[in-house]
């Protein structure tokens, strides 16, 4: 456990818990618990933060995905094949991501968030299609090949190589291409999401860069808030979860701008 204050401890799972929160509704939870963890650490190292970061996050992911797998109309198998294809994506864009500089990434994400954005809020229907219809009918050969290849693999590639949003972009990118409500797309997300943690998470272990003691504290809040998030997703339905989604993407859209402003 690093040299921290019972003060800063407690925000930082409180952050924890929000982020889990996020993370199941629609993804980005990261948006909060990165920065959280960069304010409260500010003497340990990045790659600690990262570390740290996924050790906490794949937990409330893996308790969202759980919760559910449980009332959502789910393709088990169809998202697991997505799934190792993005850990492979996220594996390949983490050997690259030196090579990159962030600063160039920034403005052409920006960019498409706001394409994003536009198109949710100029399609009302986008992603309200009836709970279950995304799995009760045939999917075509060629829309499964799409969400392996481009959803899987694109997105886990930016996730090594970049991050911020994944699980918002995973979400967009199973709605648009395999035609699924919301709810839907954000269940079969946290399996997909589970797969590119944990790709991560065995990388920041074997290089020795997580730490354990505090990532364990907030863990169990970040579990709390991804299975309240999960359920409150498979309550309220679509039109809150397109609300919140609208939300962090204008979220992440301002957090690039103003790291972009920085820089």
């Amino acid at each position: 456990m690093p040299d921290i204050t019972l003060t800063t401890l407690i925000l930082l799972c409180l952050a924890a818990a929000a982020a889990g929160w996020i993370d199941a509704v629609v993804g980005g939870g990261g948006l909060l618990l990165l920065p959280a963890l960069l304010l409260g650490l500010p003497h340990v190292l990045a790659a600690q933060v990262l570390g740290t970061n996924k050790a906490v996050a794949i937990v409330g992911t893996s308790g969202a995905a759980v919760t559910f797998l449980r009332k959502a109309p789910v393709r088990v198998g169809l998202a697991v094949r997505i799934g190792l294809m993005a850990l492979g994506g996220s594996m390949t864009g983490a050997f690259f991501a030196a090579g990159i500089s962030s600063e160039v990434l920034r403005p052409v994400i920006m960019v498409v968030l706001l394409g994003v954005a536009a198109f949710v809020l100029l399609r009302p229907s986008f992603g309200t299609a009836a709970a279950g219809d995304g799995t009760d009918r045939p999917v075509a050969r060629t829309r499964i090949i799409t969400a392996i290849v481009l959803v899987g693999g694109g997105i886990g590639f930016y996730d090594g190589l970049f991050g911020p949003g994944t699980g918002t972009f995973l979400v967009l990118g199973l709605t648009a291409v395999l035609h699924l409500d919301l709810v839907t797309a954000s269940a079969t997300a946290k399996i997909v999401n589970v797969c590119t943690n944990a790709g991560a998470l065995a990388m920041f272990a074997y290089q020795g860069t997580v730490l354990w003691q505090l990532a364990a504290v907030m863990a169990v809040f970040n579990l709390a808030g991804g299975m309240i998030g999960a359920r409150m997703a498979l309550n309220r339905g679509s039109g809150f979860v397109r609300a919140v989604l609208l939300t962090v993407v204008f979220s992440l859209v301002a957090k690039l701008g103003f790291d972009q402003w920085n820089a």
